[in-house]
């Protein structure tokens, strides 16, 4: 691991056999990139990260990376209104769209050849939305052809705390230059489409097959959920090389958690597969969502392999 400039400010890369990750630990906890050496010598981007000559579009907005989505995914409603959440007290509080995480500052607890852990700060506007005391930590591990990263949740309060976090990882897709999403396929398991609407709720979404090209319009913006096992599987047709999205280390992955298919046009250089807790809006619906009681900690696992 060594830390290396970037943009005036400092982040980490880590070689690990042929893959090469690199982080912003501090900042939103937020991987920014990986790439992978072929054995022919060439360099197949894993994990994209746009180009950027300044730091003045937020992190919140930099489409790139795996942002970390805390204490909820996706958009909160309360009786209809977004981005605000009533918790059990009865209060309406704001809640961003996809929490507070991916902008917030991080401090590192641990950092070595394999990765790193970093505990969130929580700002003083964060604290007086979600009002609890707690511990949110994120914890990354590099291997050669996978990583792996935990969030644990612990509870330093005397009520529960309630979360439904996920991940955002921003794929780099084609990845060969002269492939298109066409030449790609992605491989769900059996699974109910759900879709979000104006007003949080959710209705059913678009009947997908299981595997179907990565061109397909029904998987923008669609939650699959119900999941009958816990990976999903996309890259070139012809099976040369894949990309493995797992949710959990069980084979059938707990109830209410979900994968999220979005990219923002045809023309994006990045495809998002985003394992989560559970839909969004969790904190109304109640799929998903999980209390932590006071004392105790939970964790949500998910690891990214190729081949």
């Amino acid at each position: 691991m060594q830390s290396i400039p970037y943009l005036g400010q400092a982040v980490r890369r880590w070689q690990v056999g042929n893959s090469t990750f690199l982080a912003w630990p501090e900042a939103g906890a937020r991987l920014m990139h990986w790439n992978h050496t072929r054995i022919d010598g060439s360099v197949r981007e894993v994990i994209h990260w746009p180009h950027l000559t300044d730091l003045s579009t937020p992190m919140a907005k930099v489409r790139g990376g795996n942002p970390v989505l805390f204490p909820f995914s996706g958009r909160t409603f309360d009786a209809g209104d977004i981005h605000y959440w009533r918790g059990r007290d009865g209060q309406r509080r704001a809640m961003p769209m996809h929490g507070f995480a991916r902008q917030g500052s991080f401090a590192i607890e641990q950092m070595d050849p394999t990765g790193f852990r970093a505990t969130l700060e929580p700002s003083d506007e964060d604290q007086v939305n979600f009002p609890f005391s707690y511990q949110f930590t994120v914890t990354y591990r590099f291997e050669a052809l996978r990583l792996t990263c935990e969030f644990a949740l612990r509870n330093l309060d005397q009520q529960p705390v309630p979360w439904c976090a996920g991940h955002h990882f921003y794929f780099a897709a084609p990845w060969t230059e002269g492939q298109t999403r066409d030449d790609y396929q992605i491989t769900l398991p059996p699974a109910k489409a759900v879709r979000q609407s104006p007003t949080g709720t959710l209705f059913p979404g678009p009947q997908v097959p299981r595997t179907t090209p990565l061109s397909d319009p029904n998987l923008v913006d669609t939650i699959h959920t119900q999941l009958t096992t816990n990976r999903v599987r996309f890259g070139p047709s012809d099976e040369s090389e894949h990309v493995d999205v797992s949710l959990g280390t069980t084979h059938r992955p707990a109830p209410g958690q979900a994968m999220v298919t979005w990219t923002a046009e045809p023309s994006s250089p990045f495809y998002c597969v985003e394992p989560w807790m559970g839909p969004p809006n969790a904190i109304e619906h109640g799929q998903g969502l999980r209390w932590v009681p006071p004392g105790e900690t939970d964790q949500f696992s998910v690891t990214v392999a190729i081949g």
